[in-house]
């Protein structure tokens, strides 16, 4: 079965980070962006291996999909 253009662009945003932070978002069960614009910055910068470098990225990304972190 092809993957959707929809099911890339909400999983696509993890293949932007480092290994480290891509895994934190996955043990907390953030595999598309839905998921991750129902966290605040400060809630994802508290996972064990994000770094505020990754924050930048993970803007743009919400962005492009008309979301953004929870304030």
């Amino acid at each position: 079965m092809a993957t959707s253009d929809k099911d890339f662009i909400d999983s696509g945003f993890l293949s932007l980070l480092s290994a480290p932070a891509r895994r934190a978002l996955e043990h907390h069960g953030i595999t598309s962006l839905q998921q991750l614009s129902q966290y605040s910055e400060k809630e994802i910068l508290q996972f064990h291996g994000m770094g505020p470098a990754s924050l930048p990225k993970l803007r743009t990304a919400l962005e492009k999909e008309g979301l953004s972190f929870k304030n």
